[in-house]
């Protein structure tokens, strides 16, 4: 199956870069491309594709143009993916991108398009319904908690904060247990227990999954 993306960013140099990887891709088909918002929301509508590939900051205001997009797509197309492209380490709106439910979301740096096969796993996930966190960006999280919200995670054992920094990643369970050199039911073990520690409730519109990672995350995003 060929996926259908769209490209929204104003660098030229950088749009054509994105380009370029993706059409070394035999199954990414390069549908659209824009360097503003306006336009990014024109061209979803026009190609419907299966994935936006957008940078964070676009015209009019060169702000967070990215995540504003990502919030029309989830809620005028629930089942397209979006990965948003950053310049810089910016973990609050990492946190933001994901507050409306993490499906099909990813949160990478630019400088992961230099290998093509970053962006191109990170919009097969997308496309799947997956979720990718930049390790850079959990990384500068895990170095900014405050006091109390170190508490939180305080709860943890060592095992159990480096399964969640591979849950922060998108690692599957599969994929924690190859990094960890654990196996399959150990991680299942692992990610139930944080789960109690978090007190994350089963019955939460977002995935217990995303919502552990989101309190590691979020901490320290403010």
């Amino acid at each position: 199956m060929v996926l259908r993306v769209v490209i929204a960013e104003d660098n030229f140099l950088m749009r054509e870069g994105i380009a370029t990887v993706i059409g070394l891709e035999d199954e990414l088909e390069l549908v659209g491309s824009c360097g503003s918002l306006s336009d990014l929301v024109a061209a979803i509508d026009e190609f419907v594709p299966d994935v936006v590939v957008t940078d964070i900051r676009m015209p009019p205001s060169q702000t967070d143009e990215g995540i504003q997009a990502a919030g029309r797509v989830r809620r005028d197309h629930p089942t397209m993916g979006v990965v948003v492209l950053s310049q810089f380490v910016e973990p609050a709106y990492a946190v933001r991108l994901f507050e409306d439910g993490s499906e099909g979301r990813a949160y990478l740096l630019k400088e992961r398009v230099g290998d093509g096969n970053e962006l191109y796993e990170a919009i097969r996930r997308v496309s799947e319904g997956g979720t990718v966190v930049d390790p850079k960006v959990v990384n500068a999280l895990m170095l900014d908690h405050s006091r109390d919200e170190a508490s939180v995670l305080e709860r943890l054992t060592d095992r159990e904060r480096e399964v969640l920094e591979q849950m922060a990643t998108g690692a599957s369970n599969a994929g924690i247990g190859e990094a960890l050199f654990i196996s399959a039911r150990s991680v299942e073990k692992h990610i139930n227990s944080i789960f109690m520690k978090f007190d994350l409730e089963q019955s939460s519109e977002t995935h217990r999954r995303v919502r552990a990672v989101l309190v590691y995350l979020g901490a320290g995003a403010g």
